[in-house]
């Protein structure tokens, strides 16, 4: 459906007491809308307190409320959420009402009976952009990197961060980094980064998310990319639902060329969110058997929700640790194969954890600094592989980039990076 990023499930939110109408909007959009859900709210007090949690693009509003009028209900949807079109449904007599409807700050009318062709009408007429400029065109066509693991300590927000960062400089395009690790956020400690708002801030305000609110709450890093903070867990007295994640996908994929979300553990309805919206999902493991285990068990959670083999990426860290299983063992216990290998240097990963600054800056030309930088250069040739074509195999300029970060820093302990 136009105006949707690719992807994304449509939300409609009904409000009629009459369910009858609930079938003929059900039926009228079966297999012709695409992937979407309908709502039905039947008492029009409790209407927009289910749209601010469920955050529809479109709402109907039916003429047939039990008695309220719809005109008030158009009214207080309108108020509360200014950015969402309403569309009234009234009868095929029902001029008048249908003129005070958008006079009240509905978009649109469709009248009852209702036929297929005149909702889906109505609704690519509300649901397109308004703006046709290229600079929407080019920011809804964001990439979203997924990065989980089956457990911690498998370096998961170490690939997710200088993944983040190598991109910004491969590329020079809008990189934003999601710490959606909520359980046990570690991005601003691994970026030293000090900031007072983070994704909890956004919420209250979902109905009212624009560019320049979103922007707000983003936290700025030296290296260029922009970073959406987790809260401290006990912070987030509720889990942020699916229809608040989709949300602020879509406004950081109109953003960003590359949205980067670290994705912590478990694998519930929010997790899943984002991972529904991933163009690839980037699993990190350590070569030992019981991480083994654990991969097996998520590879068939994310098969089991349909996800595309394609889709997964698995990506061995560690891959030259001593006493690791090697590769090959591992690709054939797993029957997956592994697309990528980061090469073991453990001291020189917690040192840079510590220090607060990515491999890819401190220690660009060390071996794992070379591997994490050449794993963005193929997430690039995957997903954006004309601008990789004509880039060519030259890596980024990263001189002077740690000097006017931090100004200094000690070598790694153990010599030289």
């Amino acid at each position: 459906m136009p105006g949707l990023i690719s992807g994304e499930m449509l939300r409609i939110l009904l409000v009629s007491s009459n369910e009858a109408v609930r079938n003929e909007v059900g039926v009228a959009l079966m297999g012709r809308a695409g992937d979407h859900r309908l709502y039905w709210v039947s008492q029009p007090d409790l209407a927009a307190g289910r749209a601010r949690d469920l955050l529809p693009h479109v709402i109907l509003v039916d003429s047939e409320l039990g008695g309220a009028s719809p005109i008030t209900v158009i009214l207080a949807l309108g108020e509360k959420l200014p950015a969402v079109p309403i569309l009234a449904l009234v009868g095929s007599t029902a001029i008048d009402l249908a003129r005070e409807a958008v006079l009240a700050g509905a978009r649109g009318f469709v009248t009852k009976p209702i036929q297929a062709e005149d909702l889906l009408a109505a609704l690519r007429g509300v649901l397109t952009p308004r703006s046709t400029t290229g600079e929407s065109a080019e920011r809804e066509s964001g990439r979203v990197i997924v990065f989980c693991a089956p457990k911690g300590g498998t370096g998961r927000t170490t690939l997710a961060i200088n993944t983040a960062i190598a991109l910004r400089q491969l590329t020079r395009e809008p990189v934003v980094l999601v710490d959606a690790d909520y359980a046990a956020p570690a991005v601003d400690v691994a970026l030293n980064l000090v900031a007072q708002k983070n994704i909890a801030d956004l919420l209250p305000r979902m109905s009212r998310l624009d560019a320049d609110l979103v922007a707000s709450i983003l936290a700025s890093h030296a290296s260029g990319i922009r970073v959406l903070l987790a809260p401290p867990p006990a912070d987030l007295s509720t889990p942020i639902s699916l229809p608040q994640v989709q949300q602020v996908l879509v406004w950081l994929k109109r953003m960003f060329s590359w949205v980067i979300v670290d994705l912590g553990l478990p694998l519930d309805d929010t997790a899943f969110a984002f991972l529904d919206g991933a163009d690839r999902i980037v699993m990190s493991v350590l070569p030992e058997m019981v991480g083994l285990r654990n991969t097996r068990l998520m590879l068939d959670q994310l098969a089991y929700r349909g996800y595309p083999d394609e889709k997964v990426w698995l990506v061995l860290n560690r891959s030259t640790m001593r006493g690791g299983v090697p590769a090959a063992d591992i690709e054939a216990r797993l029957q997956v194969r592994l697309r990528y290998h980061i090469p073991d240097d453990q001291p020189l990963a917690t040192h840079t954890i510590n220090r607060g600054v990515p491999i890819v800056v401190s220690h660009a030309d060390s071996a794992l600094g070379r591997a994490l930088i050449g794993f963005a250069a193929e997430l690039r040739k995957e997903l954006a592989p004309a601008a990789a074509a004509e880039a060519g195999p030259a890596r980024p300029s990263l001189a002077g980039m740690f000097a006017r970060w931090t100004g200094r820093l000690s070598q790694r302990p153990g010599g030289a990076a």
